[in-house]
């Protein structure tokens, strides 16, 4: 029979594993971006191990990803022994960076100045496209996208001015926050809630349960975070779950402090 800490562990597992298709590799660069970001951080191979084996993961479909992630210039891997440790790499310390922002902000800053890029078929639609991909832009037609700040200087392609929104009808709203997101918001809210209700006191979770549910939480959100355009509330429905989101995530993650890289060995 299991004891009730480990019980409430693997409750709390199964509420807050994505129901979606689960990429491990995208789980790998959640956890390392949420535990081990820094220069000089590392995972061993048996903590990364146990901490992603709970969401039902066989260590064989986490190897596949780790080479995956080697190859894309995401991690590497270094032996001491028998053991392995990986870790990001320049690149993906890099990349994660540029997402961290968007993941752990508690109160994200709307900018109150806005600029329009419009670009016409052919190689304007080109520009517009890298455009779309090197920076944070909301895209409200295939050919016209809005962005936070004055309007930067761009080529001949596209024409830019700056704008401020005085009405924002319906199809924006539902364009700014698709039924798909919304479901997404509100689900996690679910999860977050009902994980929230079994979670012991801090003292009775180990650092490897703790690392566990951090990358469960962080997973999760940061698909819901980095699709959630930072627009002001005015380009949302009223029912736009994600405040209540984000308040959820950030006090179930307060509950679970970041635990330190060497307990997770020694757990």
């Amino acid at each position: 029979m299991r004891d009730a800490p480990q019980s409430w562990f693997d409750t709390c597992a199964q509420i807050l594993t994505d129901p979606q298709n689960q990429r491990v590799w995208s789980i790998i660069v959640s956890l390392f971006g949420d535990l081990a970001q820094c220069p000089g951080d590392r995972l061993s191979g048996s903590a990364l191990s146990r901490i992603i084996m709970p969401m039902g993961i066989k260590p064989e479909a986490i190897r596949v990803a780790l080479h995956r992630l080697r190859k894309d210039g995401w991690i590497d891997s270094a032996r001491s022994g028998r053991a392995s440790a990986h870790f990001l790499t320049e690149f993906g310390r890099a990349r994660s960076a540029e997402v961290s922002p968007r993941i752990y902000t508690r109160t994200p800053d709307t900018p109150t100045d806005w600029h329009l890029l419009i670009a016409e078929d052919g190689s304007g639609q080109s520009a517009l496209d890298e455009m779309l991909l090197a920076a944070d832009y909301f895209s409200l037609a295939r050919n016209v996208a809005l962005g936070a700040g004055p309007a930067p200087e761009v080529g001949d392609e596209l024409m830019s001015f700056d704008v401020h929104a005085r009405a924002v009808p319906d199809w924006v709203r539902a364009r700014a926050c698709p039924g798909d997101l919304a479901a997404s918001c509100r689900g996690l809210v679910d999860a977050l809630e009902r994980a929230a209700a079994l979670l012991p006191s801090e003292a009775e979770i180990t650092p490897l349960q703790t690392a566990t549910l951090r990358m469960m939480i962080v997973h999760r959100w940061r698909r819901v975070a980095l699709r959630q355009p930072d627009l002001p509330a005015q380009f949302f429905p009223p029912d736009w779950p994600g405040p209540r989101c984000r308040a959820a995530v950030f006090r179930l993650l307060d509950r679970l402090p970041r635990p330190a890289l060497d307990q997770l060995d020694a757990d």
